[in-house]
């Protein structure tokens, strides 16, 4: 048995950049599937850190402003580009029994899309609404939600989610609508068509297509986009792709749909030759990185935390059908619970982080984050938890 270790070769001291010819464990093999065999040496591993954004009032946070889902970021004219869910109501969101014509059921009810600008990416000028609802019974009547840009041939084109019910009141049902303009300062013209229905009964998608998000990948518009399915609590959340070759339609599901199996808001990007997203908090994948050298087949590139909900990253080769996509460095995202759920509204932040071909931010690259015990105790058993597992054990 001796003999037999000895002819055994052991594993380098020195860990191989490529993968070494020799038996490996599971663990070992997966390891150098990502991009890199360490989180410093993988492009698509980062932390995120957070600003807070100047230039947005909130009422005192008292629940009637609410800014969410921002769009990814451009730069035209000289200057930045965004635009988000803005809902401003008499009162904050009462839930679907309660909502009415003025009273929102969900904090993305009665919205409407608003737009800033800024020079820097930190400091924001509100410019209004770009997107209003449209009158009854026109797609998005009842609220327009979850916008995303696209530029195409020398026009612009923000999709959304167009609500035709209050929110919460049967699936979320709310298929895309589009919205086209020469400008990114408008003014915008409604197509008034869904471009992108929902499934028929019985498919993943049949109840909701939310978080629509273009981008221009081998000639094509690819928009991705989030379902909610599963018919129980809690939700199965998962992404699909429509592909055309008009930003008008038609767009045509793929025959893989749904292409990410976790994940809740859609941020993707172009990576090389390829696609990445962004998987936040949703299924078995959340928290990851991952990556799909035909924009449909993703794989985990990397595992991470505090990810952006909702990310609008600025990708300056979001729309040139890039064959090496450069990658991101930031954007903006939401946080929704920016007091508690009576006054229930959503702030805009900025996100920085290192998913870039062109900088090197080692401490982006850090995998351990640093975290007092208040953090930790926050989070901590809620008064049925404790009082199940006081005292001594069941026999």
């Amino acid at each position: 048995m001796g003999a037999a270790r000895a002819e055994q070769k052991a594993f380098p001291f020195v860990l191989p950049k490529e993968k070494p010819d020799m038996p490996l464990s599971a663990a070992v093999e997966r390891n150098y599937r990502y991009m890199g065999v360490q989180p410093q040496d993988n492009e698509l591993y980062s932390q995120f850190k957070y600003t807070e954004l100047k230039g947005f009032d909130y009422n005192n946070h008292d629940g009637t402003i609410s800014r969410r889902d921002p769009s990814k970021v451009i730069f035209a004219n000289g200057k930045y580009y965004v635009w988000y869910t803005h809902r401003e109501t008499e009162t904050s969101p009462k839930g679907a029994e309660k909502s009415t014509d003025t009273i929102p059921s969900s904090d993305w009810d009665l919205s409407e899309i608003w737009y800033a600008t800024s020079e820097d990416g930190f400091t924001w000028q509100e410019q209004g609404v770009a997107v209003p609802r449209p009158a009854k019974p026109n797609v998005g009547w009842r609220s327009v939600s979850t916008a995303d840009i696209l530029e195409w041939k020398g026009k612009y084109y923000i999709y959304y989610q167009g609500f035709m019910e209050a929110s919460g009141k049967r699936g979320d049902d709310c298929p895309v609508a589009v919205s086209y303009a020469d400008s990114p300062d408008g003014p915008w013209t409604p197509y008034n068509e869904i471009v992108i229905p929902n499934g028929a009964e019985g498919e993943w998608d049949q109840y909701s297509i939310h978080d629509p998000y273009p981008l221009v990948y081998k000639g094509k518009i690819y928009l991705y986009y989030k379902s909610d399915f599963g018919g129980g609590k809690p939700l199965v959340r998962m992404q699909g792709l429509a592909t055309a070759d008009n930003p008008l339609g038609p767009f045509t599901k793929h025959p893989l749909n749904p292409v990410i199996a976790s994940g809740h808001e859609t941020t993707l990007f172009p990576f090389k030759q390829g696609i990445a997203a962004l998987v936040i908090r949703d299924g078995n994948e959340h928290f990851t990185v991952q990556y799909a050298e035909d924009g449909v087949n993703f794989n985990i590139a990397a595992i991470t935390q505090m990810m952006p909900d909702a990310g609008g990253p600025f990708i300056p080769d979001a729309f040139t059908d890039t064959k090496d996509g450069r990658g991101i460095t930031w954007g903006l995202s939401h946080f929704t619970n920016a007091t508690d759920w009576s006054e229930n509204h959503s702030v805009l932040t900025r996100f920085d982080c290192d998913l870039s071909q062109d900088i090197d931010d080692p401490a982006m690259k850090q995998s351990t984050l640093y975290q007092k015990p208040e953090d930790f105790y926050r989070y901590g058993l809620n008064k049925k938890q404790r009082e199940s597992r006081q005292g001594p054990p069941k026999k």
